[in-house]
């Protein structure tokens, strides 16, 4: 995922409510003053570790996007049956496991102590959904048309279930976010059309190898990856012009980022025409 910045957005409300309410003076706010934030990104799934905790910090607004990493933390992934973990920092910022092994139906909470403040969040592993086709579409754009991937596949029925898709191009993975939920689909055959919303992503033509993935994931999830492809216009890279808010983290203390405990699917295409 790439890094992005964010700004409080009672900083632009606070701006506009002084100035609308002030004709006589003018004031200038500092946007450089805000204190920086940790950005915590933990992943942890159904397949075989390890499993990486990646922990950074916010910059100033007008800095450049040089996220300085969080060095020194202490790292923890535990489960609700006992099993826990420390983490080890192999470099700077960079955390990872080496017994933990994520398992379906069970809730995993991660940990963080650094600077003496603790960040706690928690995501329950749900059971994979297998993708059940792979088609190609015809998505037009701006530019004209292009060809994008549908993804077919079955949802559980009587469980409130929410989605995330990641398409990866002749081993790139690209940038725009695709989340849904089975809200008024539950237990339905859903399919989920990936039209980019990134205009730099990439169109998809004869001989590529398309791989689609299929996350499982919890609701706090969801809403993180929802806010964030709102905020982003769907590219994922909030930038210093067009971040009015966070994206809904499930952390606590007010960190930033996401824990994500998923279950995953895989189904390859390969364009032949």
């Amino acid at each position: 995922m790439k890094k992005y910045k964010y700004l409080p957005i009672f900083v632009l409300l606070v701006g506009l409510s002084i100035f609308f309410s002030s004709c006589e003076k003018v004031i200038e706010i500092d946007l450089n003053s805000k204190e920086p934030q940790i950005v915590i990104e933990g992943n942890i799934t159904n397949l075989q570790g390890p499993y990486t905790v990646i922990i950074t910090q916010t910059v100033n607004f007008n800095d450049v996007n040089n996220f300085p990493p969080v060095s020194g933390a202490t790292v923890t992934i535990s489960d609700n049956i006992g099993n826990s973990e420390t983490l080890t920092e192999t470099s700077s910022g960079v955390y990872v496991t080496s017994t933990i092994q994520g398992v379906c139906n069970r809730n995993y909470t991660l940990k963080v102590l650094s600077n003496d403040k603790e960040y706690i969040a928690t995501s329950y592993m749900h059971a994979p959904v297998n993708i059940d086709t792979l088609t190609i579409v015809t998505e037009t754009t701006h530019n004209g048309s292009k060809k994008t991937i549908s993804v077919g596949f079955t949802d559980p029925e009587g469980i409130s279930n929410y989605y995330r898709f990641i398409k990866t191009i002749n081993n790139i993975s690209q940038t725009t976010i695709y989340v849904e939920d089975d809200l008024l689909q539950d237990g339905n055959a859903i399919s989920h059309p990936l039209l980019s919303k990134y205009q730099d992503e990439t169109s998809i033509n004869y001989g590529d190898d398309v791989v689609i993935s299929l996350q499982v994931i919890d609701k706090d999830v969801y809403d993180y990856f929802r806010t964030l492809s709102q905020l982003s216009g769907g590219s994922g890279l909030i930038n210093q012009s067009t971040s009015p808010a966070n994206p809904i983290s499930n952390f606590n203390n007010a960190a930033l980022g996401y824990f994500n405990a998923y279950s995953v699917t895989f189904k390859e295409l390969t364009i032949n025409k």
